[in-house]
């Protein structure tokens, strides 16, 4: 029994409108699926990337991963790092090792006939979710709906919204922002915000003294992820928990924001991260420096890897990911109760490309 061949395919799904954070705006979401054959079972893996991946998954990856034991999966994950040493980890390499990686695990748990959360090892039958979008671009009004939908209609208690318009630059736009947010969705739901980096670490620290006016209790990326010091700053100044994390690509990453005291809760994405099997061991990184861990955007791929880690608190439901996700799988998980809870009766993530449907998004 061996990994017989990868079929890699891209598609590029548009956003409904332009989208924006503080520091970025994007107009269509980019998925690189790998399907991963052996005999007459196909494990499915994807990332959110780019469609350079798929060249350096066929350049590259495809000729170390084909013809191994589809049961020694972290063992090939170290094959594929190996393969890319002149390469670089960071950034599309780790994005295409991810896609191969999240199909490999799916396609042990299908030979297995197991979900992947059982073939993990659970310690939760679910994983809570906080409802995340709020992007910048949004009016006020739609802004408010969506977030206050999540809350009062979907039973998600807890959401986040982005802030630092215009690369950080009107933060009295940012505050009344956040003060109609907390209007709509009540004083009992948790808000968070994320700025993308967008902020330096004093107007962070202004910031975040109104904020908590309000009860935000999550400031994510207050300042660039890359300025541990100033994170730690914010960190240390304010009562919010400060998160980052979401760009890393390897373990050494997560080793220094662990160390550096940067954070009060590591985030991590197994569609960048390299895979499922990089994400749980950051979630062990972030274990022996006694944090939680949270799944940055991709909660399809999260949420069995989720159920196995004790030391999670939430993953981000992320409203871009949820779209594209029903357009392309068959099997995708809604949100109950604030929570997304994996089929056990389905093996491996339980998704499967809806081949003709998603054609038409194909690149």
């Amino acid at each position: 029994m061996t990994v017989a061949r990868l079929d890699v395919s891209v598609y590029a799904i548009p956003t409904p409108q332009p989208e924006s954070d503080g520091t970025l705006t994007w107009d269509r979401t980019t998925v690189v699926v790998v399907e991963a054959v052996s005999g007459t079972v196909t494990g499915l893996g994807f990332s959110y990337a780019t469609p350079a991946c798929a060249t350096l998954i066929h350049d590259v990856l495809e000729s170390v991963v084909v013809g191994t034991d589809p049961m020694d999966v972290p063992g090939t994950w170290q094959a594929m790092v190996d393969a890319i040493r002149n390469l670089g980890r960071p950034g599309v390499v780790s994005m295409a090792i991810a896609a191969v990686d999240t199909a490999l695990w799916d396609l042990k748990a299908r030979l297995l006939q197991l979900s992947l959360a059982r073939l993990l090892g659970m310690v939760r039958p679910s994983v809570p979710v906080y409802g995340s979008g709020g992007f910048t671009s949004l009016p006020p009004a739609e802004l408010t709906q969506q977030l206050g939908e999540w809350v009062h209609a979907d039973g998600i208690p807890r959401v986040k919204m982005k802030i630092g318009l215009d690369c950080g630059t009107q933060a009295q736009v940012d505050l009344e922002r956040i003060a109609a947010v907390r209007s709509a969705i009540g004083d009992d739901a948790d808000l968070y915000v994320d700025a993308n980096g967008a902020y330096t670490a004093k107007a962070a620290l202004r910031t975040a003294r109104h904020m908590a006016d309000e009860g935000v209790s999550w400031f994510e990326e207050p300042v660039s992820s890359d300025d541990l010091a100033g994170l730690r700053q914010v960190r240390e100044a304010t009562t919010v928990d400060v998160a980052a994390g979401e760009y890393g690509y390897d373990l050494a990453y997560f080793g220094r924001m662990c160390n550096a005291g940067a954070v009060d809760v590591l985030q991590a994405d197994v569609s960048r991260c390299a895979g499922i099997t990089e994400w749980l061991r950051a979630a062990a990184a972030a274990a022996a420096h006694g944090l939680e861990i949270s799944g940055h955007t991709a909660q399809s791929l999260h949420a069995h890897p989720a159920c196995a880690v004790p030391n999670l608190r939430h993953l981000e439901y992320f409203s871009d990911h949820a779209r594209v996700d029903r357009l392309l799988f068959d099997g995708v998980l809604e949100p109950a109760g604030g929570r997304l809870t994996p089929d056990l009766t389905r093996p491996g993530m339980g998704l499967d490309l809806k081949h003709s449907d998603a054609q038409a998004y194909r690149v």
